[in-house]
Formats: structure tokens, C-alpha cells, sequence
């Protein structure tokens, strides 16, 4: 659970101050990580039959949630079995989004591909790991599987 500074006000016996001072307190929302997972499209639209457009129908959205770039060089975007992108050379600019497809493509600021022949997650449910370039998990997002097809983390 992460905690959150709250402002308390402690009063001081006998001598009539009052003093306004931070305070670590628990709470049930979380603070975002500065790179995070915002959504998982686990289920592509149609039948999985496995061609390159279904296959990047199927896909996750990485934000950077900070008003500076982020290098992800390194980093790594898994599911629960290792199914592994690796980000090459790439930054992310403060406040983008960039989309991680399933299948093939051409490589931009806005989208990369795993490169995969089949459909890395699992409609029934999955864990979306993303991790920084020294292996320490960033961010988690699991989903159990539902009809829309996607849950926003």
C-alpha cells in the first residue's frame, strides 16, 4: 500500500499553538508511477485466426505520467509465461503514450510490434509486467477476462 503526505494539525498542550505539519498516512489511491501500463486490448476483435492485423489489434498503452522524457532503452514489456518485448533505443516524451502491438510493423514514437506470429495475451486472463533496463518491475496489470476485450489498469 503506498502511503500519501496529509497535512495534520497537532495542537501543543497548554501553551495555545497549533502547528500544521505533514504526515504520512495510508490510502486507498495510489500514487501513479512515472511510467506506467494505462490499458491492456487483450481480445482483438473477430476470431482468432492469427493475421498480422488481428494480431495488432491485440496490444498495451505505456504512459509516462511525468512532464519530462523517459528512456524505456532497455526495458522490458512481458506476460505471465515470458512472452518478452524489449525496448530498444527509445524515449518516451513527457506525457506520451506509446503502444505496444502483438504482430508486425514498422516501428514509431506512437507504436512498436513484439514482432510475434500468435497472440501473446491470453483472453481469459493475463499479467501485463513491465520492467525497467535493471530488471526491477515498474508496473503490473492483471485482467481477468471479460467481453469488452480490454481493462484500463
Amino acid at each position: 500500500m503506498r502511503t500519501t503526505l496529509t497535512r495534520a494539525l497537532v495542537a501543543t498542550a497548554g501553551l495555545g499553538l497549533a502547528v500544521v505539519a505533514p504526515v504520512a498516512t495510508a490510502t486507498s489511491a495510489q500514487a501513479l508511477p512515472a511510467v506506467m501500463i494505462s490499458t491492456v486490448f487483450y481480445d482483438s476483435p473477430g476470431a482468432d485466426r492469427g493475421g498480422n492485423a488481428s494480431l495488432n489489434a491485440e496490444y498495451v498503452v505505456v504512459k509516462n505520467t511525468t512532464r519530462s522524457a523517459r528512456s524505456l532503452t532497455g526495458w522490458t514489456l512481458r506476460d505471465k509465461v515470458g512472452h518478452t518485448y524489449r525496448f530498444p533505443a527509445f524515449t518516451l516524451k513527457a506525457g506520451a503514450s506509446v503502444t505496444i502491438r502483438t504482430g508486425k510493423g514498422t516501428p514509431t514514437q506512437k507504436n512498436r510490434y513484439f514482432g510475434s506470429g500468435w497472440y501473446v495475451w491470453n483472453n481469459t486472463g493475463d499479467t501485463a509486467i513491465l520492467k525497467n533496463a535493471s530488471g526491477k518491475t515498474v508496473d503490473t496489470c492483471t485482467f481477468k477476462g471479460s467481453r469488452k476485450g480490454y481493462t484500463s489498469c
